[in-house]
């Protein structure tokens, strides 16, 4: 058994020399036997597999549902009838319900293969002073690796030699762009985004080399530590689940219970045989039993998962559909899901004038505005040296290249330096020609200790040096700053700083560009070229805005109920100023993962509830705050794309993940998968989801009245000791066909106008809420009064009991026709263009039951199956009529319950 990793070094807090102590190695790498020793103590550098459940176990966790017991249950009560027919019908819903289930819920197992795939394959290490390519699963703590940009780091590591290197951490971080790395120690208390002297697995070096040494490996990695925390998120069940099994729980007890007593009333009381009352009980229970809901239920979810589709949201597990329709709270990452992930310059700031940059992302389209106006750019370089020598200078001072394929701009290299190209384009500029115009002599490449980049171009009259670098450093370099008209001042240190510290209070990354003229014939560069005596061309503000989509689609959740909270890993200051231009307040403060490190449970509950902004937020972090929610009471889906979101979108209500630039970490843990990464779909699939809820309400209150109204009938006809006005197999046939395929268009019912416009469900909202179990009462009583009034109303015209049956059942189809036409319309009208004429499904639903009720009318064989008996056509203008009394007496009931203020909420 390999022996555990420590967990408590914080390597981040250690000198390079101290942690090589620490690790017994040093710089030049461990011996050959110190790997084995290690390697048989540690084990290899992967993720251990945790079992996947079994295909029984899954089945088996498919079968756990009450209204499956119901449906088994009435199974074998159909078969101790005899009925194998029935039998197998019923049985074939319940395999339906498992195999739909079984197939579209993936497996949360699925997550943590994809965090094992993100461990690099190969490591450069050194290795009894020689330089070796390894197979990265022999990595172990001391060992020494080389890395160079375009590496996937293989493992937790310590960095010991540094130069020119960022990582992009965003898969772990949620950082928006590479970080700068250096090899100093760090503050203990340092999130992880801002240990900057350390590399983690599965990041990725953008640029530079370093020497590392190894921390940890496998399980002990923060990918691993991820990791393990998804093993140990349990998946909850979804609101709708609760209630189906809740109220599946109260049907079954309600029914067991009827049945008894009616068994025990039939025997004690009425002096009636045992045997006859249990087929009585019998008959009670396949009446009450609604066969079809659970078949129904699942295929309004799969129609959901149809329509989503067609709306960008991929869905993984068939329920999330309707959870979505009873989200209260959003928790979405920034980078990428509410903001483009795509660097952009918002504001220029030379001496004395300012310039604002619209559009956004890397396309050179959006307007530039001085001085309150939109000005074309020829116009504004030449009423602008310093516009026009900034602008220069972005495009030439510059590693990045932007190409347009498909009328989409692609970046290579840096994001911001991609912002500065196209800034640089926006002007009129054309960074290629400008390179071939002043091509570059030499270059100071950017390293993080001194904070800048230079370059050496060709100009008229000699060669000119232009840097671009953090403002202030580039200020303390810097000696004169250029005005509109060509003249260089005195630099106003003071005024520049300010302009500084505004653009970081609105949460933007800040740019200073300078140039430095230089003799002719100079084509080397030094540092001492650029130390002193610079010319400040100006400032740039840069951030990754928001999505237009995203700003309209807060909004909607607003109008919804539904509040946005945003996580991210990205610094407080730019996230409060994201949060503000999506509209989620004026007075935005985010609440920062050191301070969240400090509250305990009580505290955090506190926080989630009124803050909607949480910055610098770790793994961990994401993981509390979505369980501060849950703890709360809210209902919460999650949002990510990173390996850093995936316990987080595995312990959601609903896990939404981005399917263009998500990891495939976070696709197998979210629930949802957007396919065109956009906030904007969330709210999409938010009105699918409440629509779905809405359809399924309206399926309950349209079958369990039916079930009510046959169970009514042939409880008075026992209570009455008569003849059952509706035999148990013609129960079966109402149930399984008629009823069934009248319920299944309610399934694709359209959406209603105010359905964004409500605020969210409670999360204890029972499915049988006052006005449906009143509706159950009311509609009962309607269907009993029809079935019963018909039945005996024949056999007062001498029919036999058979013709009385007949038109009883046809009485009943014809009540839940005219029925359906109410309950499309929960709370408006039925009587109107719209309602009347009903969608086609509607149309063909009902012409398809008025066919099979005329074969179970007519049909020889169905007359020997069913004991029908042919009617008269004359009969059914009564039969019609009594359907037409239902329709009118619902629509009266609604219009009294909507001028009292009742009906559903």
């Amino acid at each position: 058994m390999p022996e555990q990793q420590s967990q408590t070094n914080r390597w981040h807090a250690r000198q390079a020399d101290e942690a090589l102590r620490e690790l017994e190695t040093s710089n030049t790498g461990l011996t050959h036997e110190q790997v084995q020793e290690r390697l048989s103590r540690y084990g290899p550098n992967r993720l251990d597999e945790a079992k996947p459940a079994s295909v029984l176990q899954r089945l088996m966790r498919h079968l756990n549902n009450v209204l499956l017991y119901v449906l088994i249950a009435a199974a074998l009560v159909t078969a101790l009838m005899g009925h194998w027919v029935d039998t197998f019908v019923i049985l074939a819903v319940v395999v339906l319900n498992v195999a739909i289930g079984f197939v579209q819920e993936g497996k949360a197992e699925k997550a943590l293969q994809a965090i094992r795939h993100l461990l690099a394959p190969h490591a450069v290490v050194l290795r009894d002073g020689r330089q070796q390519d390894i197979d990265a699963a022999e990595l172990v703590p001391g060992d020494v690796v080389l890395l160079a940009s375009g590496d996937s780091l293989p493992a937790d590591v310590r960095l010991l030699q540094a130069r020119n290197l960022r990582i992009d951490e965003a898969a772990l971080t949620g950082e928006s762009v590479p970080v700068d790395k250096q090899v100093e120690a760090v503050a203990d208390d340092a999130p992880i985004g801002d240990r900057v002297c350390m590399g983690y697995a599965g990041t990725l070096v953008t640029q530079g080399q370093a020497r590392a040494v190894v921390v940890a490996t496998g399980a002990a990695t923060e990918i691993g530590r991820i990791g393990r925390m998804l093993e140990s998120v349990e998946q909850g069940t979804t609101p709708l689940l609760r209630k189906m099994e809740e109220f599946g729980r109260v049907l079954t007890m309600v029914i067991l219970a009827t049945s008894a007593i009616l068994f025990l009333f039939g025997t004690l009381i009425r002096g009636m045989g045992a045997g006859e009352m249990f087929i009585a009980a019998v008959g009670l229970a396949v009446a009450a039993i609604p066969e079809g809901l659970p078949a129904i239920m699942t295929i309004t979810l799969a129609i959901g998962v149809q329509r989503m589709a067609t709306r960008n949201a991929v869905i993984r597990r068939l329920p999330a559909v309707e959870t979505l329709g009873s989200v209260t709270v959003i928790c979405s990452d920034k980078t990428g899901t509410l903001t483009r992930n795509e660097m952009t310059v918002q504001e220029v700031i030379c001496a004395g004038q300012s310039l604002v940059v619209e559009g956004a992302g890397y396309a050179p389209q959006g307007a530039l505005v001085f001085e309150g106006v939109a000005i074309e750019p020829v116009a504004l370089l030449e009423r602008s040296v310093a516009f026009l020598g900034l602008m220069e200078a972005a495009a030439l001072c510059n590693d990045a290249s932007l190409h347009e394929t498909d009328q989409m701009w692609t970046l290579a290299g840096d994001p911001t330096e991609g912002a500065l190209l196209t800034l640089a384009m926006k002007a009129g500029l054309s960074p290629a020609s400008l390179k071939v115009n002043r091509p570059r002599l030499d270059v100071i490449p950017f390293e993080s200790e001194h904070r800048f980049m230079a370059t050496l171009h060709t100009t008229d009259g000699g060669s000119e040096v232009l840097v671009k670098g953090a403002p202030e450093r580039i200020l303390s370099m810097c000696s004169h700053q250029l005005m509109a008209d060509g003249e260089e001042l005195a630099l106003e240190p003071a005024r520049w700083h300010a302009h500084v510290e505004a653009q970081a209070q609105a949460g933007r990354r800040v740019l200073a560009l300078a140039r430095r003229r230089l003799p002719n014939g100079k084509d080397m560069l030094g540092h001492e070229d650029v130390a002193s005596e610079l010319t400040l061309l100006g400032l740039v503000a840069i951030i990754d805005p928001p999505r237009e989509e995203a700003i309209r689609a807060v909004a909607q959740c607003g109008a919804a109920g539904i509040r946005v909270v945003m996580i991210t890993g990205d610094h407080g200051v730019t996230a409060s100023a994201i949060a503000r231009q999506l509209g989620m307040g004026d007075d935005v403060k985010a609440i920062t993962g050191p301070e969240l490190e400090q509250m305990d449970e009580a505290a955090m509950r506190q926080a989630v509830a009124e803050a909607r902004v949480f910055a610098r937020a770790s793994p961990e972090h994401k993981l509390r705050l979505v369980r501060a929610l849950q703890a709360n009471g809210e209902v919460v889906a999650m949002t990510g794309d990173g390996v850093n979101d995936a316990p987080a979108l595995k312990q959601a209500d609903v896990g939404v993940a981005m399917g263009m630039k998500g990891t495939e970490a976070a696709k197998q843990a979210g629930s949802i998968v957007l396919a065109d990464d956009n906030f904007a779909s969330i709210a999409h699939a938010v009105e699918e989801g409440r629509t779905v809820y809405d359809n399924l309400r309206k399926t309950v209150t349209f079958l369990l009245p039916i079930n009510g109204g046959e169970s009514l009938s042939l409880l008075l006809a026992v209570l009455l000791g008569i003849a059952l006005p509706i035999t148990p197999v013609q129960v079966l046939w109402v149930n399984m066909v008629s009823s069934v395929a009248l319920a299944m268009v309610l399934a694709f019912e359209p959406t209603e106008a105010d359905v964004m416009q409500r605020p969210p469900r409670r999360p204890d909202e029972p499915m049988l809420s006052r006005f449906v179990i009143w509706r159950i009462f009311f509609v009962s009583a309607l269907f009993l009064a029809g079935i019963f009034g018909m039945y005996q109303w024949m056999l007062s015209q001498g029919a036999t009991v058979e013709a009385a049956r007949t038109v009883a059942v046809n009485t009943l189809v014809c009540m839940e026709v005219f029925y359906l036409f109410s309950v499309r319309y929960l709370k408006s009208p039925s009587f109107t263009l719209e309602g009347v004429k009903g969608t086609p499904r509607v149309l063909m639903a009902v012409f398809g039951v008025f066919a099979l009720q005329l074969l179970f009318t007519y049909a020889p064989f169905m007359q020997s199956l069913f004991a029908s008996e042919a009617l008269p056509l004359s009969t059914g203008i009564f039969v019609v009529l009594a359907g037409v009394a239902v329709l009118v007496i619902l629509e009266i009931e609604k219009m009294l319950l909507r001028r009292l203020g009742l009906g559903p909420s």
